[in-house]
């Protein structure tokens, strides 16, 4: 069987790649997708791999604004990764990031995403670097909060100096 691989914007997407998407997402993570999981990866660009017209492995990267220093940084946050169960421990995983990595490298000044430990492996491999500093966010409401929850399961690239708090922008659902 052939691959193919898309990138497109969320714009370029039709109604039933969407539903293909969302229905891959919805089985690689048992139904712990959420809407709002769902929210966080539209908007930006996504890696699309068919094998035959099914499709096999998605990746979306979303443009976030993260504050290191005293400055923020366009980030692509990487969203939605995942791979069809019978097509996995192919490769999938790695090419949908090799094709995120290639946006981040030219539209971004860093790269991060949120990691379950099984999923961690395939970013380490990839050269992301587990965030080793402190993690917060821009809440509308408190300003500046500590998110220790969230702490070992950020992933960057490059990686910047873990003496300065990394801060996200605030959004709904999960924050990381």
């Amino acid at each position: 069987m052939t691959l193919r691989l898309r990138l497109a914007h969320t714009a370029d997407l039709g109604p039933a790649e969407l539903v293909a998407i969302r229905a891959l997402l919805d089985a690689a993570f048992d139904g712990g997708f959420s809407d709002e999981d769902w929210d966080h990866g539209l908007g930006g660009m996504h890696v699309l791999v068919r094998d035959g017209s099914a499709l096999a492995a998605h990746g979306a990267v979303v443009m976030r604004r993260l504050r290191h220093a005293g400055r923020w940084l366009r980030t692509g946050y990487v969203e939605a990764v995942a791979v069809r169960a019978d097509a996995r421990r192919a490769g999938l995983g790695g090419r949908v990031m090799a094709e995120l990595e290639r946006v981040i490298e030219r539209a971004y000044d860093l790269g991060a995403l949120s990691a379950s430990a099984q999923g961690a492996p395939l970013y380490t491999a990839r050269g992301w670097r587990r965030w080793e500093g402190q993690v917060c966010a821009l809440s509308p409401k408190d300003g500046i909060v500590r998110l220790p929850e969230e702490e070992g399961s950020l992933y960057v690239r490059p990686a910047p100096d873990p003496a300065d708090a990394l801060v996200l922008d605030w959004r709904d659902g999960d924050v990381t």
